[in-house]
């Protein structure tokens, strides 16, 4: 590839929430010669040769793999809050003195009203809503992990009580937490099991 012909440019982009979509775009990508530069949930860099491709080709494929670009900048600045939030939620220690609507006013400059106004309008969904959706998916990532209790669950995820955070996960995901370990633990068994007879 002729580096003076090398062009990358960044996009924000629907339905890229989690790293399976990342290594799916990427693998797309190579498959016709571009590179995946860059990747997180929800805004990619991608590389490629501009005598071999536009920059709406490299739009089109993205979007027939289902991952269409954003064009409006509401659009753009909704993929950011969901970036935000991840970010706060999943990736970082999540700090329970910090209310999630300073944290998204303190990164973006705008009052928490403009943002969960936009944000409901574009994803037809509430920004607290996707906020505990979040929230609860990391407890879920930390009763896998299976090396906090609850109580430690709790503290380190903002909630005030173990109750309040058992009734939220109860609400959203339809179970209670006891009955996500226990089915988590049976299905890690019959994990073994297979092992176990496999290996003879």
């Amino acid at each position: 590839m002729n580096i003076d012909r090398y062009r990358t440019e960044r996009f924000f982009i629907r339905n890229s929430q989690c790293d399976c979509c990342l290594r799916l775009i990427s693998f797309e990508l190579r498959e016709v010669g571009m590179n995946l530069v860059e990747g997180k949930s929800g805004e990619i860099v991608v590389g490629w040769d501009d005598a071999k491709y536009t920059y709406a080709e490299v739009e089109n494929l993205l979007a027939k793999i289902g991952f269409p670009v954003l064009q409006s900048h509401d659009e753009r600045l909704v993929a950011q809050i969901k970036r935000a939030v991840i970010d706060l939620v999943q990736y970082s220690t999540y700090n329970a003195m910090v209310r999630n609507s300073d944290y998204l006013v303190e990164r973006f400059n705008l009052s928490y009203s403009y943002l969960s106004s936009l944000f409901s309008r574009i994803e037809g969904e509430s920004l607290e809503k996707f906020i505990i959706k979040k929230r609860i998916e990391r407890v879920s990532q930390l009763l896998d992990e299976n090396e906090l209790s609850l109580s430690e669950i709790a503290f380190m995820m903002g909630y005030s009580s173990v109750q309040y955070l058992s009734t939220q996960f109860r609400r959203v995901s339809g179970q209670s937490v006891s009955d996500y370990k226990r089915i988590r633990q049976i299905r890690e068994r019959e994990i073994l099991e297979v092992l176990s007879h496999n290996s003879l």
